[in-house]
């Protein structure tokens, strides 16, 4: 397993360092965060990463689901030692969380991808990239070492592109795939469209395609010779919704690592991702970023855990935003949360050190969280730990 890591005494530290005058640069509040980067960032790329489908409203109601869950304290219980280590996928890890894959991070910070890997990698949390980085996989890799990664799959419409982003990422490190469902169109985004901001269409998030053998092969002259044909050739397979589950056979004939599937929120389609042999799922609406008006991630993850039984790894995002949500989310059957948008503010507001920030504050409330309710460690939590509130 993991080595123990005693995430709480970041508070003693921050304390500590307070004898000199000094405090923390970001809130440890982490739902401030969206606010303060709301005035330090420019509105397209701010408005790119906190913005929504539609009204916002599953967005709100992702917030609302994990309200209404209350956590029930214990009493009188040793949590004097306290291990948030354990194993996801077959890979040890020292808690419950990784980063969310977010592409093109660069209109967030010039270190983009890399700094928000960096500081993952030192904390030991996975970090997960997204196919539509600014950042190429192999470079990002390079910055991790030896450091857990995960790969974030857009399934290109082309199937040799497809293919050969997978091996590159077998080749680079990456030990999971993490194939995205639920974008197989740009859902309607108000605060985007409002300021026409879409980072792609002038090359900003496809450093993985313009850097790729089989991607460029489709293109008649070079991306630096001709930029323009090849974001239209990116737009042109980024993808596909004409995909079925049937196609999921492609890819594990070329990928032999575990496989998850990011965007299901139904039981049926979690009973269907086992029987087509995959290993997890991610309980996730996107952040609200494609469906407004779709179920709630943490309103849907009870049912989707049954529906997996033992068949299936359950990780959950969509909504995650303290220490105390990641508590509900384990509680109602999560192995472990994807964080997002709060590590994106956290780089956009004070780089590597930012998203470093925010991973100690999510994992010294989240220890706090567990030991002050009487758990020694996540393991230990079940559904009869939370109570829905009725107001």
């Amino acid at each position: 397993m993991a080595t123990t890591q005693h995430w709480a005494d970041f508070q003693y530290e921050i304390y500590l360092n307070g004898m000199t005058g000094a405090v923390p640069r970001l809130p440890t509040d982490l739902t401030r965060l969206e606010e303060l980067a709301g005035h330090r960032l420019g509105p397209g790329p701010v408005g790119y990463v906190a913005g929504s489908a539609g009204s916002g409203s599953t967005t709100r109601a992702n917030r609302a689901a994990l309200d209404r869950w209350r956590i029930v304290p214990r009493m009188l219980r040793d949590v004097h030692e306290r291990d948030l280590s354990l194993e996801v996928l077959g890979r040890p890890l020292p808690a419950p969380l990784a980063l969310a894959p977010i592409g093109v991070l660069s209109i967030m910070h010039p270190d983009a991808e890399c700094a928000a890997a960096r500081a993952a990698a030192a904390r030991g949390v996975p970090y997960i990239l997204s196919s539509a980085s600014s950042t190429p996989m192999e470079q990002v890799a390079e910055a991790m070492g030896d450091a857990e990664r995960w790969f974030q799959l857009y399934w290109a419409r082309d199937r040799e592109v497809t293919a050969s982003f997978l091996e590159r990422a077998k080749a680079a490190g990456y030990t999971a795939l993490i194939v995205t469902l639920d974008t197989p169109l740009l859902a309607w985004r108000p605060r985007d469209l409002d300021q026409a901001y879409l980072p792609f269409l002038h090359g900003v998030g496809t450093a993985n395609y313009f850097t790729d053998p089989a991607f460029r092969a489709g293109l008649a002259k070079p991306v630096h010779e001709d930029p323009n044909a090849a974001v239209m050739h990116f737009v042109g397979m980024f993808a596909d919704p004409a995909k079925t589950w049937p196609d999921l056979a492609f890819l594990r004939e070329h990928w032999d690592g575990p496989i998850v599937l990011k965007g299901i929120l139904h039981p049926d389609d979690a009973r269907r991702a086992a029987d087509a042999g995959m290993d997890g799922v991610v309980v996730s609406n996107h952040g609200g970023r494609q469906v407004a008006g779709s179920v709630a991630a943490a309103d849907a993850l009870p049912r989707v855990v049954e529906a997996a039984g033992d068949r299936l790894t359950v990780l959950f995002d969509s909504g995650i935003r303290t220490g105390d949500d990641v508590f509900k989310a384990l509680a109602l059957g999560a192995r472990a949360v994807l964080l997002g948008r709060p590590y994106a503010y956290g780089l956009g507001l004070d780089g590597q050190a930012g998203v470093d920030h925010v991973i100690r504050c999510l994992l010294a409330e989240l220890d706090l969280t567990l030991a002050l309710s009487g758990h020694a460690g996540p393991g230990s939590l079940t559904s009869d730990d939370l109570v829905r509130d009725s107001a």
